[in-house]
C-alpha cells in the first residue's frame, strides 16, 4: 500500500501529524509514506525514519517570486515530483484550499482514495472548499485534539481504532551528540516567543521563573528580532541566563531535545519538547489548552488557558515536580 500525507505547515501542525506514520504502519506493516511539507519543516519530517520520501513544498517562497525563471521551473518540478507515483491513499489533514489543490493532483491508483476532513476544528482555519477534492470526508468532533485528528482521520479510512497513546517516531537525545554551543550541564530552555503577543507569558513571570531555578543555566532562544530584543531584555534580569545566537530549524529542535527542562507559551517548539518525552511545562495564555496540550505523558505539565494565564507560582511549582532531585543537586 502507497500512502501519501498532505500536511504541509506549520511547525506545531506538522509535528501534531507525525503519529499518524507509527499508527498506519503498526497497523499495514508492509505500507509505504511519503509527505507533502513546507520545505522549512522537511528536516523535522526526516527525523522520522519511516517516511520514505519527503517531497518539498515551497509556496511561501515561491509567491513572493513567481515571475522568476527559477521558481516556475521549481513550481513545475514540485507538481512533477508530486506526480510520479500512483497512490492507494492521499491523505490531507490540513483541509486549506491549497493543500486540496495538491490531494487533487496527486495521482491515485484503480480503486484509490483521497481523504480528508469533514469539518475544522474550533478556531481552525479550515475551508470548506478543500473537500471538492475528496472522494472521502471524515467528520470529527469539533474539539478534538490536534494530534488527535490527523490520528483519527486515518483510522476510520483504513478500520482500526486509535487506541494507544502517540509515537511521534523522534529519536531519543544522545548526550554524546550534544553540539559545542550546548552547555555539558543539565540546561533549562525558556521559549518565550510566540507571533501573537496575546499568547505571550509576562516578563515578571519568566524572570521570577529563572531564579527559582537558579544556579541551573536558562537558555533563551529567539526567531525575530523583536523576540532577539525580548531575550536580551529578560537575561538582563537573570543572574543564569543566556540569550542564544540565531538558530536553524535543526539546532532549536535539538534544543528542545536535549534540554532537561523546557518551559513554554502555546509554540511550536514548546510542542517539539513534549513530543520529545522531555520534562515540559506549556504555558496557555490566549489559546485553548484542549487543542494542544501535551497529554501523553505524566512529564508534560499544561498550566493555564485561553484568557486565564498561570501564575508564576504554578510554573515554579511544576518544574520542581517535574526536576525532583536533580534540581536540588544543582
Amino acid at each position: 500500500m502507497k500512502i501519501l500525507l498532505v500536511r504541509v505547515s506549520s511547525l506545531g501542525d506538522v509535528l501534531h501529524n507525525l503519529p499518524m506514520v507509527a499508527d498506519i504502519l503498526r497497523h499495514h506493516p508492509n505500507a509505504t509514506i511519503d509527505w507533502v511539507v513546507e520545505e522549512g519543516y522537511v528536516s523535522l519530517v526526516r527525523l522520522n525514519p519511516h517516511v520514505r520520501k519527503i517531497i518539498p513544498f515551497a509556496l511561501r517562497r515561491w509567491r513572493k517570486g513567481l515571475g522568476k525563471p527559477e521558481n516556475r521551473a521549481e513550481i513545475k518540478g514540485f507538481w512533477r515530483t508530486l506526480r510520479e507515483e500512483e497512490y492507494d491513499l492521499v491523505f490531507d489533514t490540513q483541509g486549506l484550499l491549497k493543500t486540496g489543490i495538491i490531494m487533487g493532483a496527486a495521482r491515485v491508483c484503480r480503486g484509490g482514495r483521497k481523504v480528508g476532513l469533514a469539518n475544522g476544528s474550533e478556531g481552525s482555519g479550515y475551508e470548506g472548499a478543500s473537500r471538492f477534492f475528496h472522494t472521502e470526508s471524515i467528520p470529527l468532533d469539533p474539539r478534538t485534539h490536534a494530534v488527535a485528528r490527523g490520528r483519527m482521520v486515518a483510522g476510520a479510512a483504513l478500520g482500526y481504532a486509535v487506541d494507544t497513546p502517540p509515537d511521534f517516531g523522534l529519536p531519543p537525545p544522545e548526550a554524546a551528540n550534544r553540539p559545542d554551543w550546548l552547555p555539558r550541564e543539565d540546561y533549562a530552555v525558556f521559549f518565550h516567543g510566540t507571533a501573537r503577543d496575546a499568547k505571550k507569558w509576562s516578563a515578571d513571570n519568566w524572570v521570577a521563573t529563572a531564579q527559582a531555578l537558579a544556579p541551573m543555566p536558562v537558555l533563551l532562544p529567539w526567531g525575530s528580532e523583536g523576540e532577539r530584543l525580548e531575550a536580551e531584555a529578560l537575561a538582563a534580569r537573570m543572574p543564569n541566563a543566556t540569550v542564544l545566537p540565531k538558530l536553524s530549524m535543526m539546532d532549536a529542535v535539538t534544543l528542545a531535545q536535549q534540554a532537561a527542562l523546557a518551559v513554554g507559551v502555546d509554540t511550536g517548539l514548546t510542542h517539539i519538547a513534549a513530543a520529545f518525552y522531555r520534562p515540559t511545562v506549556e504555558i496557555y495564555a490566549d489559546s485553548p489548552k484542549w487543542k494542544t496540550e501535551g497529554n501523553w505523558s505524566p512529564r508534560i505539565v499544561n498550566l493555564g488557558d485561553k484568557g486565564a494565564p498561570p501564575q508564576a507560582s504554578e510554573v515554579i511549582a511544576a518544574a520542581r515536580r517535574l526536576l525532583g532531585p536533580q534540581l536540588d543537586d544543582q
